[in-house]
């Protein structure tokens, strides 16, 4: 599998923290005890998590990202398929792998795609371009946003969520804070 998630920043923790320490009257080290506590409380109590953000730059199958484009609370910016698919010849390597048969896409698939390509038919080759395209974005999130994409995809029938869901939890700073209840 080709999924890939990288953390490029993540910010805004200790300023959250504050916020806490306002509400509640107390210091920054106490609001950190209290983060932890709250950080599963929806209905507002939570709301702090929004003021956490994270940047990740994720490589996934196109079908994947239809389902994360569900979430429109991140901000993505992506290699635009316009602007590359042109620039060269596909090969396997642009591809998802088969999760299930490891079978990579077809040959003859690819070789019609550049047929596409080098006759300079771009309508035609994002046409029958498949789903296990791989497209490379830049995502914002919030923790908040995160967890929600926690809760909802952790036992989601495509293998990229768990791993989307464990990879997180693997590379931000204060994993603490979301949920873990699935490993």
């Amino acid at each position: 599998m080709k999924f890939d998630i990288v953390i490029l920043n993540e910010s805004g923790y200790e300023e959250a923290c504050l916020g806490i320490s306002l509400s509640y009257n107390s210091t920054i080290e106490r609001s950190r005890e209290v983060a932890i506590k709250l950080a599963n409380k929806d209905g507002g109590h939570n709301k702090f998590l929004e003021s956490i953000y994270v940047w990740l730059y994720i490589t996934a199958a196109r079908y994947w990202w239809q389902q994360f484009d569900t979430y429109r609370l991140a901000t993505k910016q992506s290699g635009s398929t316009m602007h590359t698919i042109m620039k060269r010849d596909l090969t396997t390597d642009d591809f998802e792998v088969n999760p299930v048969t490891n079978e990579e896409i077809d040959k003859d698939t690819l070789d019609k795609l550049n047929l596409f390509r080098n006759n300079n038919n771009f309508e035609a080759l994002k046409q029958y371009l498949p789903e296990s395209y791989l497209q490379d974005r830049v995502v914002c999130i919030n923790y908040k946003s995160l967890r929600n994409i926690m809760l909802q995809r952790h036992d989601h029938k495509l293998a990229e969520w768990k791993i989307f869901c464990n990879t997180i939890l693997g590379i931000v700073q204060h994993p603490e804070l979301l949920p873990n209840t699935w490993k």
